[in-house]
């Protein structure tokens, strides 16, 4: 128990030291430019993306530590989650919690694309997301599908073409912010191999033919890319 109770206090600790740290190189001029692209946060430092890099190499791996540092809301500390974290430790009931948290696309996607594609219970929040009508769980959904597919090399195509219906359900969500991340994941499977670049651009070209509106606008934008000269060498150079 006394052990314990160290623990706590030396997290607590940990947790104003690194809200002072942030606080400390917190500007205006990142507030404003983090504003112009849409990162909006109840509480907020202005503190950019290479500066808390730089902490969380220092801070380390702290499972204890994530979870203080996201109850405290700020912006910073929970982009700093998505580094310090513990992929193994981290839960689906916690995966959840944080999701249901999420109010900007920046948070969003840091904690998809640095933690939580790397625990076990990815693919299954990507099928449970997807379904969701909050627009920061559903957009987590396809972000984190477009993490998986650039970082986990060696998944088989199996649980990617069957995301692909997931993709192409989704895809006529409205909401901005939904479905750039639905054209993302379409896009990031089908730069994985020629196999599913072709699934792609099947499920591409269906939508680029749908009625003006955001199925044609995914379907459209994703062919342009996967059809490419670019991506199309790039994939029969691959062993």
């Amino acid at each position: 128990m006394a052990l314990e109770l160290q623990r706590v206090t030396a997290t607590t600790t940990q947790v104003a030291e690194v809200l002072r740290w942030l606080e400390r190189r917190g500007t205006k001029k990142n507030r404003d430019g983090m504003a112009r692209y849409a990162i909006v946060a109840p509480k907020v430092f202005g503190v950019s993306m290479a500066t808390m890099k730089t902490l969380a190499k220092r801070l380390g791996r702290d499972h204890a530590l994530a979870l203080a540092l996201w109850k405290t809301g700020w912006y910073e500390a929970r982009i700093l989650t998505s580094f310090v974290d513990e992929p193994q430790r981290v839960t689906p009931a916690q995966m959840d919690r944080w999701a249901r948290d999420f109010d900007n696309w920046a948070v969003c996607d840091s904690l998809c694309f640095h933690l939580f594609d790397r625990t076990p219970h990815a693919w299954r929040k990507v099928h449970e997301w997807s379904a969701r009508p909050e627009e920061f769980v559903r957009r987590a959904a396809f972000a984190l599908l477009a993490s998986m597919a650039l970082h986990d090399k060696q998944a088989p195509d199996a649980p990617f073409v069957r995301a692909l219906s997931l993709v192409e359900r989704a895809a006529a969500d409205e909401r901005n912010f939904v479905k750039k991340a639905v054209n993302w994941a379409l896009r990031g499977i089908g730069r994985r191999n020629v196999a599913l670049n072709r699934r792609a651009i099947t499920v591409a070209r269906r939508l680029s033919v749908s009625p003006p509106g955001p199925r044609r606008w995914v379907g459209k934008d994703a062919l342009r890319e996967l059809t490419s000269d670019a991506v199309q060498r790039r994939l029969t150079k691959r062993p």
